[in-house]
């Protein structure tokens, strides 16, 4: 008995507190009922380690800030892992689509910087991204932009993946065409 109480009696503690967290969209929504309005709000928030891991979630709520809880929890629930070449950038270009949203993204050489639209670049920040050139095609929409970035960065493979699967070692895979025909 005395073991539980020692349990409930000590301080929530952060699960991860490696994970920074960005707020990208807040939205209010009203509902008209008999004696008037009521006020809901949705949040929007994308997570990440800034080391290769990002997440984003939506949470709903009568008040902000438990809008907000729930998103992070939702966001911290769907980290997934992206391989980065040098930690920096995108290892190649790539192209994302979900619904009408459709964000292209391209590498760049290093000093570039984020050049992205607000909730691309709140994934990008998050997933600790350096150098990333991308832009929005078709719905302004957050929820769908940041859709489409995930599916994007789904879609990246690093050489290793794609020497993994060919069967061949990652030097093979990384040859300049040019040292091909001097060999040849």
């Amino acid at each position: 008995m005395a073991e539980r109480e020692n349990r409930r009696d000590r301080a929530p503690r952060d699960e991860n507190p490696e994970f920074a967290d960005r707020l990208v969209a807040i939205n209010r929504v009203s509902k008209t009922v008999k004696g008037g309005k009521r006020f809901g709000f949705a949040a929007l928030v994308v997570v990440g380690d800034q080391r290769g891991r990002v997440g984003f979630g939506k949470g709903k709520a009568k008040e902000v800030p438990e809008a907000i809880r729930k998103a992070t929890e939702q966001a911290k629930r769907s980290l997934v892992r992206i391989s980065l070449r040098d930690g920096r950038t995108l290892h190649h270009d790539i192209e994302g689509r979900h619904g009408a949203g459709k964000v292209v993204m391209r590498t760049a050489v290093a000093g570039t910087g984020i050049i992205a639209g607000g909730p691309m670049r709140a994934v990008f920040e998050m997933l600790g991204v350096q150098d990333v050139v991308a832009k929005s095609i078709g719905s302004a929409n957050p929820y769908n932009m940041i859709r489409a970035t995930m599916d994007g960065l789904a879609k990246e493979s690093s050489p290793r993946q794609i020497a993994q699967r060919r069967g061949k070692k990652v030097a093979e895979i990384l040859r300049k065409p040019e040292t091909e025909a001097v060999e040849a």
